[in-house]
């Protein structure tokens, strides 16, 4: 959040000059890679609420997690954007007078394109979003092209670019509901007042949170049901072991048992006690 947000501010105190659309994007994207290194040995990366809960509903994570996950999550983008409003605080106060204005709180939120609709702007999050977390599963799935688990953050993030270069000139591609919602909530309590909310008639804040919920669940029901059941490793039409996973790889030893002419994989989750020889 604070790499995403710090490069926004810089872009847009510096009317331009210091930075570039691709560099935000960029920016967000390690972000993203950065902060699932430093959590991924405590909670496994878990930085979007939506992709928590759609692991949650497929019974890859415990529901127990779903709400102090949450809470993590929108704290952290919270303090995140305190952070950067403290870093950047003589520039808030100096920059057009120092007005409070829509242009200032872009720095910590999307809004909406003059064109576009309620509509598609909730299409907008929906798509990317599914996008978003198809490819998260299809990263941390051991049966398919999983790269190693120290890679799939870097990947990860690059995906995170990837969607900010193709898909961010509608709305942004906020793109997880704790990276628009509780910055928002931060603008409010820090003097911006109820405009960041009120904006399009109240008609865009929600887009950002339920788009993504929606999307999640979307993306992550087409790979459970289109891809995971057809995976070679396990042979198309068998079920999945049911067993609890992190959001960015808590993954798999592998161990390889002889059957005959040809070597089965077996995959022993970490949270599975491998039988012993």
């Amino acid at each position: 959040m604070v790499f995403g947000m710090g490069s926004v501010a810089q872009f847009v105190f510096s009317e331009g000059k210091a930075g570039s659309p691709d560099q935000v994007r960029w920016s967000w994207g390690l972000g993203v890679t950065f902060g699932v290194y430093v959590a991924g040995g405590t909670s496994g990366g878990h930085l979007n609420p939506a992709v928590t809960l759609t692991l949650c509903l497929f019974r890859k994570l415990p529901w127990s997690k779903l709400i102090p996950y949450w809470i993590g999550q929108y704290l952290g983008s919270f303090v995140a954007s305190g952070l950067v409003y403290a870093v950047y605080y003589d520039a808030f106060h100096s920059f057009k007078g120092g007005n409070k204005t829509i242009e200032t709180s872009s720095i910590f939120v999307t809004y909406p394109q003059d064109y576009l609709s309620v509509a598609n702007g909730l299409g907008d999050q929906v798509f990317g979003t599914a996008v978003l977390m198809l490819l998260v599963s299809a990263l941390n799935d051991p049966k398919n092209m999983s790269p190693g688990k120290g890679y799939v953050p870097l990947v990860v993030g690059l995906v995170v670019v990837a969607i900010g270069m193709t898909f961010s000139q509608n709305c942004g591609y906020a793109i997880n509901p704790a990276r628009d919602l509780a910055p928002r909530v931060f603008l409010l309590l820090a003097g911006w007042g109820t405009k960041v909310f009120s904006y399009n008639n109240y008609c865009w804040f929600w887009i950002p949170v339920a788009g993504p919920h929606i999307g999640a669940v979307l993306g992550g029901s087409l790979y459970e049901i289109c891809i995971n059941p057809c995976l070679p490793a396990l042979g198309c039409g068998t079920k999945t072991p049911q067993v609890e996973v992190s959001a960015l790889d808590d993954l798999a030893d592998h161990q390889v048992e002889p059957t005959g002419s040809a070597n089965r994989v077996l995959v022993y989750p970490s949270s599975v006690t491998r039988p012993k020889s």
